[in-house]
């Protein structure tokens, strides 16, 4: 059975009319992220919700925040523990708006397709579970039950558990996500994309091919021992705002911050802390002190000039004890450096030879540095690549396994690491297998399979009968946004665990089903009381997460109660027990996953515990060789082509991932509008534009042209031959064929793209 609702559907491409442009931010926080913050915290929510909320969150009896992984500080947590973006996270999720079934009735399917992403998030919470049967207009309220039945019924159907696919969201705790993937390899299938897939994916391919794990080496307390911190390919001020005072700290005892990215973001350059009186009403504390725009995906070339220098002018920098006793290969890696050319290096990087050696000359006095990256590096065809030059750059000076030193890939979603921990991937390793087989008593499956890419590919081709999404907004999320529509119309059945409207609810298979569930800020009370989640931060700390807030609807369930009526409708398996008590979870956690030994007892502590981690506590690399492996990388060929240029997509300090919370981007000066494209202002006059010209921008793959349409030129502070815009308006663009070399991630980072200027 097929179904095209809507065949090569996009999101709504309205030019946007009231937009305005002033002058980018100097500073990040201030009076204005707190305006801001209580402003829509007490819009959204109330003020006695809103205050109950905010007093809760991050803290180490409350509830860990929606949004980003940025670990909590053990010893020294505020009373508002929170940031600007956080609130506006909280805010959203607890909301008094709700939509109803009477909203659904009142609008059809179709005329919901055609509102604004800000528009259907405004809706609120979701308060029944939804039906959408086939050729209907309007979803309908339904039965748990019966949605049970019919999604149990449909998986029972398939010809094999392949023609299934489970997505997961960084947000589903460790309890929910273990098992999920427990009941989906019960079912007979590793098809566990999940939203790293689209993120992080590349950071954990470099790493374990060189260090030997696909997790951060550093922990929080690292961040006060560090004497330089490089920050690359990350904007901390807009996607983790709570990092912004470990910088501040950082910079007011002396430490040097090292600021890589094509745009100067407001967030590097200062910070006024909100919870001082300096932050409010004085000019803060500055950042960075040294910023290298670097062209889009030019950061091969510069960390090898960097490197270079050090090689070759700061020889006392190199670690050779270090070297010799933990890693291989860098006799190749100093030869490579040794015969690289200054000119490749500046031409590609667009950083000048003096501005390469200045910092390289910082780097090399370091005892203890820290490099930070985020999605700036790893949405690139040659991200892998780009995280082990910043490997190697680290194994030069021996910046493993002491404090003050390492590798922090900063990851987006609160629990995005967590969920891979509890097994979330779909090439699993065999120990984890094993581990599972033996716990459970069955043979899990050990062929891969399909990661977030092959999985569109394989609903587009037909091959998948069934997508199941355990949270986030996937339509949205993913890349070549009409190929990702056309797959998932494919499908028979799609099914949306949920918390709010979204545009994945639109675009849908022959049937639909939305299951709503509870939030992280909601009391989840169960059989044999009230329940707690837990959540591994972005360094490896778990700890608990309890809400306290009234649920949004006395109709909704959580996740792991979803999961486990799920089984009982497919498997006829009884896991009401998983579903009464979370105990029972963490009790199979701690059989199954090395580092939770104990877990019912070690997550009751207060801020939780640290998993172990070999590379950081010991200098121990679990390669096949034992050690660290430097790395060899030629600089990528970035010539694009003549009128021509490279586009980088962002998010706007107003959303989070796929959630957009206004028009405005306060830090870059875009104020009532998102439909922006932000380009230099030499490019625009030699390419005869002007500023605000309405614009198509139109990538091009492989002889392919993608277009979105309708976009405002503004002109920013950014390389010549680059540009970049916000996600996921430009999601269109980016080809599905194009992904990164090993780890398959799509590269949203760096699309080859034209202008074309539009009649008004």
């Amino acid at each position: 059975m097929t179904h095209l609702r809507k065949p090569e559907y996009l999101p709504p491409q309205v030019l946007d009319a009231h937009l305005q442009v002033s002058a980018p931010a100097e500073s990040a926080g201030g009076l204005a992220a707190v305006r801001v913050a209580l402003t829509a915290s007490v819009q959204q929510m109330g003020v006695a919700r809103a205050v109950s909320a905010l007093l809760d969150v991050n803290q180490a009896t409350g509830f860990d925040c929606p949004g980003c992984a940025w670990p909590d500080p053990d010893d020294r947590r505020s009373v508002a523990e929170f940031c600007e973006n956080g609130a506006k996270a909280v805010a959203e999720e607890a909301t008094r708006a709700r939509m109803t079934p009477e909203l659904f009735a009142a609008h059809s399917v179709d005329e919901l397709s055609r509102q604004t992403d800000l528009w259907l998030g405004q809706q609120g919470r979701l308060t029944h579970p939804m039906y959408l049967a086939a050729g209907a207009s309007h979803y309908a309220p339904i039965a748990w039950q019966t949605a049970f039945e019919k999604i149990g019924n449909r998986l029972k159907s398939l010809a094999s558990a392949s023609e299934a696919v489970f997505y997961t969201s960084g947000r589903t705790s460790n309890e929910a996500a273990f098992i999920y993937q427990l009941f989906v390899r019960l079912l007979g299938t590793n098809n566990l994309p999940d939203c790293s897939n689209m993120c992080h994916e590349s950071s954990g391919y470099a790493m374990s091919q060189t260090i030997g794990s696909a997790k951060g080496t550093v922990s929080l307390r690292d961040f006060d021992a560090a004497d330089c911190l490089v920050v690359i390919g990350q904007n901390p001020g807009t996607n983790h705002p709570r990092m912004l005072r470990t910088l501040q700290d950082a910079a007011r005892r002396g430490c040097q911050i090292i600021s890589i990215n094509p745009l100067a973001e407001a967030g590097l350059k200062r910070f006024r802390d909100p919870q001082e009186l300096s932050g409010i009403f004085g000019a803060g504390t500055p950042l960075a002190t040294h910023h290298l725009p670097v062209k889009i995906n030019g950061d091969v070339a510069l960390l090898k000039g960097i490197q270079k220098v050090i090689v070759e002018n700061h020889p006392s920098a190199v670690d050779r004890e270090f070297i010799a006793a933990h890693t291989a290969g860098f006799a190749a890696l100093d030869r490579d450096l040794r015969s690289e050319s200054w000119d490749a290096i500046v031409q590609s990087s667009g950083i000048a030879e003096s501005d390469i050696r200045r910092v390289a000359a910082v780097i090399a006095r370091s005892r203890a540095m820290i490099c930070c990256w985020a999605m700036g590096l790893t949405q690139h065809q040659n991200a892998v690549a780009n995280i082990q030059e910043i490997i190697n750059l680290l194994l030069l000076g021996g910046h493993f396994g002491r404090p003050g030193a390492g590798a922090c890939p900063v990851r987006g979603h609160s629990n995005v690491q967590g969920d891979r921990t509890m097994g979330i991937w779909e090439r699993p390793s065999p120990e984890f297998l094993r581990s599972l087989g033996a716990e459970f008593q069955f043979t899990p499956p050990s062929a891969a399979g399909y990661n977030t890419v092959e999985a569109i590919e394989a609903m587009h081709a037909g091959k998948v009968k069934v997508f199941f999404a355990l949270g986030g907004n996937f339509l949205s999320a993913a890349p070549d946004t009409s190929y990702t529509a056309s797959a998932l119309q494919q499908c028979e059945l799609t099914v949306q665990v949920s918390t709010k409207l979204n545009r994945s609810h639109l675009i849908t298979g022959a049937e639909a089903i939305i299951l709503p569930c509870l939030g992280r800020t909601e009391r989840d009370m169960q059989q044999s009381g009230a329940q707690f989640v837990c959540v591994e931060n972005s360094m490896g700390v778990v700890h608990a997460s309890q809400g306290r807030l009234d649920p949004a609807s006395p109709h909704l369930m959580s996740e792991p109660a979803i999961v486990a009526a799920l089984a009982r409708a497919t498997l006829s398996s009884d896991w009401s027990h998983f579903a009464a008590n979370y105990d029972t979870i963490r009790d199979r956690i701690a059989r199954v996953i090395p580092g939770f030994e104990n877990l019912n007892a070690r997550i009751r502590q207060p801020n939780g515990f640290e998993l172990p981690h070999p590379v950081r506590d010991r200098r121990e690399f679990r390669t096949p060789s034992e050690r660290a492996q430097f790395t060899v990388h030629a600089i990528p060929n970035l010539n694009v082509g003549e009128n021509r240029f490279l586009l980088t997509t962002i998010r706007s300090h107003d959303q989070f991932n796929t959630s957009i919370y206004s028009l405005n981007d306060r830090y870059r000066g875009i104020h009532g509008g998102r439909r922006i494209v932000l380009m230099n202002a030499d490019d625009i006059l030699a390419h005869k534009l002007a500023a605000g010209d309405a614009v198509d921008i139109v990538s091009h793959h492989l002889g392919i042209q993608r277009r979105a349409k309708n976009f405002r030129i503004v002109a920013y502070e950014i390389p010549r031959g680059c540009l970049a815009s916000y996600f996921p308006e430009t999601n269109v663009l980016v080809p599905i064929e194009s992904v990164a070399e090993l780890s398959h991630t799509p590269t949203s980072k760096s699309l080859i793209v034209s202008v074309e200027r539009v009649a008004q």
